[in-house]
């Protein structure tokens, strides 16, 4: 087995392809990554890819945009993830992270660690769901629209109150990057936010976007405090799921806090189903 770095986007997509389909929603967020990196290259101005392969056919993928956590690819091959971690070291390359489904995230956090001597910290534990048909819910009043340029404000203010709520700061991404990105999805088909209006106001907020070749991811997902328990949130996610799929997308998929009970029970209501779990890990060093 060898590790191939790419310089490429579109070549490292044909080339892992076959690997990556074999579980989509698992690399779901690979996925929709080199997608922007294809169709956006100037989200992320710097890139780094890598596929092992063996013997003509890739058993091995991962990819980082710096400065965020490396996304890593299941692989097919065993040892194709202690290649990389020596490749990627080798390389001078200093990660600060991993994401990637259970158990080779943590498989390759090992090797990492063995090689740098960083520890690595768990930062948060996910599971991936998958959704090919919405399920009845309740109604609850109101319509839905999608987010205009004129919400950015309102979509940017709900959404750094949602990293700050519930996420870890590790994973939390710089402001005035998200809001440049914000700027440029919103009224986008591709990806972008849908709203709730209720009584004159928008009420909840549900994000879309990271479409891989059936499917699009749906997060993030949020309602005031004040306005919760009253379905928003819950009838916004099955009409954005129910809408993806209505235009010809076989699967909605989305990442949950399994720290968090209330999220996970009601995407299952809606008709989603946990598929694997996945792992942040955040590297240290000594």
């Amino acid at each position: 087995m060898e590790v191939r770095a790419h310089d490429d986007p579109s070549a490292w997509l044909e080339a892992v392809l076959p690997l990556l389909m074999l579980d989509e929603a698992r690399h779901d967020l690979c996925l929709g990554l080199v997608h922007t990196l294809v169709h956006h290259p100037s989200v992320y101005p710097s890139k780094y890819l890598w596929s092992v392969e063996d013997a003509g056919t890739v058993v091995g993928a991962a990819l980082q945009t710096p400065p965020h956590n490396l996304i890593l690819g299941q692989p097919s091959a065993e040892g194709a993830n202690d290649l990389l971690a020596d490749a990627i070291e080798s390389a001078g390359i200093q990660l600060p992270g991993v994401v990637g489904g259970l158990p080779e995230a943590e498989a390759f956090a090992v090797a990492w660690c063995a090689r740098t001597g960083n520890t690595a910290r768990r930062v948060m534990g996910q599971g991936i769901y998958s959704l090919t048909e919405v399920l009845p819910v309740p109604a609850v009043a109101g319509t839905p629209r999608t987010a205009r340029p004129d919400d950015l404000n309102l979509v940017a203010g709900w959404i750094q109150a949602f990293q700050d709520e519930v996420v870890p700061d590790a994973l939390r991404s710089d402001p005035e990057e998200r809001r440049r990105r914000l700027g440029s999805i919103l009224g986008s088909d591709e990806e972008g936010i849908c709203l709730w209006e209720a009584e004159d106001q928008v009420v909840s907020l549900s994000g879309f976007g990271g479409p891989t070749p059936n499917g699009i991811r749906i997060g993030p997902v949020y309602t005031p405090p004040a306005l919760r328990g009253r379905g928003y949130a819950t009838t916004l996610v099955a009409d954005l799921s129910r809408r993806q799929l209505a235009s010809g997308r076989r699967f909605c998929f989305l990442h949950t806090d399994l720290a968090n009970p209330t999220s996970n029970a009601i995407y299952r209501r809606i008709g989603y189903r946990r598929v694997c779990d996945s792992v942040v890990l955040a590297f240290e060093r000594a």
